[in-house]
């Protein structure tokens, strides 16, 4: 397959320039020795569709939350990942993996409580704002419930955000009383987090067509396609808590986009971070 006629069929990387930077320090940086040389990665961030000065901004500003530092190397500027961007991306990975795989219904659940006075309710926003992210539902008042792996996880966000002598976490089993599932039917947005699934499958299922078709990408092609691949994925198991199937729908939808996932992860990414390196190795800035 012709590059242009590749590029004109490329899917444009979603989102603002700062969420699709993260998944770019998360997917390539990492594997380039957790460094990047600022001209190349502006430039590999304008082939996937950013401007250069939002790009930049964009770097800026993830610097200032602590997550870059200046390291030039060989005479080249560029960044570093900091321990806590590592942290950071490592425990974004915990989610995204754990969450794609059901949970075991005989595992049990997690639960947290929490109060806090009304002077701080910027915390609690914080508070809820992170057990979204790590795949929790509020089960009603202060609870909020998701499956029991997601324990450690909640109690590195309840420590981080220093609320722990606010908050209560239990792990324990359902035993009766509200039917399990229309419980959870109430405490997740099943429904959107399912169209979401479909929405993936509906975008990256003519790509993965047309690879089957076409045969191995070239490798500009496979770096923009696998960067957006992975700047969509990535949000997907944020909302979604990985519950066990036996209480999911038969239309669930997760297993299906899970599988194209991964089917066009093994067939971009050797190429992406070949494309990729390219500007590691070479005097581009």
């Amino acid at each position: 397959m012709a590059e242009t006629e590749q590029l004109d069929d490329i899917v444009s990387v979603p989102g603002c320039s700062r969420t699709v930077l993260v998944s770019f320090l998360g997917a390539i940086v990492r594997r380039m020795g957790d460094w990047m040389p600022i001209g190349a990665t502006v430039e590999l961030m304008t082939q996937a569709g950013l401007d250069a000065a939002s790009v930049r901004t964009a770097v800026y500003r993830l610097r200032k939350r602590g997550w870059l530092e200046a390291d030039s190397r060989g005479g080249r500027r560029g960044y570093a990942l900091t321990s806590l961007a590592l942290e950071a991306l490592a425990a974004g990975d915990e989610v995204i993996w754990h969450a794609r795989t059901p949970a075991v219904l005989a595992d049990g659940w997690c639960v947290v409580t929490f109060s806090l006075p009304e002077s701080d309710r910027t915390k609690r926003h914080r508070l809820r704002s992170r057990l979204v992210g790590l795949g929790f539902g509020n089960a009603g008042g202060g609870v909020w419930l998701a499956p029991a792996r997601m324990r450690t996880s909640a109690e590195r966000a309840i420590a981080e955000l220093a609320l722990t002598s606010y908050c209560a976490v239990f792990v324990g089993d359902y035993v009766a009383g509200h039917g399990l599932a229309d419980l959870l039917r109430h405490t997740w947005d099943l429904a959107g987090i399912n169209q979401r699934y479909t929405e993936f499958v509906d975008t990256y299922q003519p790509i993965a067509n047309r690879l089957r078709k076409d045969g191995p990408p070239d490798p500009r092609y496979s770096f923009v396609t696998y960067l957006a691949l992975v700047d969509h994925w990535r949000k997907l198991p944020f909302r979604d808590p990985g519950l066990p199937p036996e209480l999911l729908t038969e239309d669930w939808s997760a297993p299906r986009a899970t599988e194209l996932f991964e089917h066009l992860i093994a067939a971009l990414e050797e190429r992406a971070l070949a494309h990729a390196s390219t500007y590691w190795l070479n005097e581009r800035d």
